[in-house]
């Protein structure tokens, strides 16, 4: 792990201390059956029409790009926006140390979504450790949750993944080298992530999608995260393979972003 990534987690753990609890199968699946369901995350990013998905991300800061909107961004505007825009699928930033985010942010875009329909499917982008913050999105209406391999050992991702499928929510596996492609794929996973952000310099390299991407299982879902600001970035990931894109901070910072998500998908 990089030391800001080991520093994010040191204080997850810390954060998340307090709510830890013992969180049963049977309680996630009790709690899935009762509440209403999430759009699918994984059908929104397998297009029936073989366009690029874009799962367009709110996000009002960053280790690597600082301040990126206003504290004051009301989530369901920028989901209101995104949505106009043609998005497939939102991430929505709930670690409030680091990114600005919380998980108020997703309970307010997907009751607005409820409220006023259509909904699009949200994945809650966090640093995932115990089967507690999976109750915690699927309460919050979430359609997916984010685990980064390399933050975890697989004794941790094997009961956050079981914990996903019981509260009936896909995940995104996140991976930024070959390893870690193997361990996710060695858990199942069906939807998996390259993060083209080395998280040990920051810095972004769209080659490792391409690199990594071609090595996928067919019948895993591909996304590529970060770096990617323009046409003729989402056309070269997509070229080795994508199906989706994972596009945070150029979006955030778009002055119309259906304008940014048609060039994505122009290029393509």
């Amino acid at each position: 792990m990089s030391d800001k990534l080991t520093e994010i987690m040191v204080w997850k753990r810390q954060e998340i201390a307090p709510l830890i609890r013992e969180v049963s199968l049977p309680e996630l699946a009790a709690f899935n059956a009762m509440a209403p369901k999430p759009p699918s995350f994984a059908a929104a990013l397998r297009r029936d029409d073989g366009k690029l998905a874009v799962i367009a991300e709110i996000k009002r800061r960053s280790p690597s790009a600082g301040a990126i909107a206003a504290t004051t961004l009301a989530a369901p505007d920028q989901a209101l926006k995104y949505r106009e825009a043609g998005a497939s699928a939102l991430s929505v930033l709930t670690d409030e140390k680091f990114f600005g985010g919380t998980l108020d942010d997703l309970v307010g875009v997907t009751t607005f979504f409820r409220q006023n329909r259509p909904a699009i499917p949200c994945i809650r982008k966090d640093f995932m450790i115990h089967p507690i913050q999976v109750l915690q999105a699927r309460e919050a209406g979430a359609s997916a949750i984010l685990i980064i391999v390399r933050a975890l050992t697989d004794d941790e991702i094997a009961p956050l993944f079981e914990a996903a499928k019981f509260a009936g929510l896909d995940t995104l596996f996140e991976i930024h080298n070959e390893s870690e492609l193997d361990r996710a794929v060695k858990h199942g996973a069906r939807i998996i992530g390259v993060n083209n952000r080395d998280l040990s310099v920051f810095k972004c390299d769209l080659g490792l999608s391409e690199h990594l991407i071609p090595k996928f299982p067919k019948h895993v879902i591909a996304v590529s995260e970060s770096g990617i600001f323009n046409g003729a970035d989402a056309a070269r990931v997509h070229a080795c393979g994508a199906h989706a894109i994972l596009c945070g901070e150029a979006l955030m910072k778009a002055p119309d972003p259906a304008d940014l998500i048609a060039e994505f998908r122009r290029h393509v």
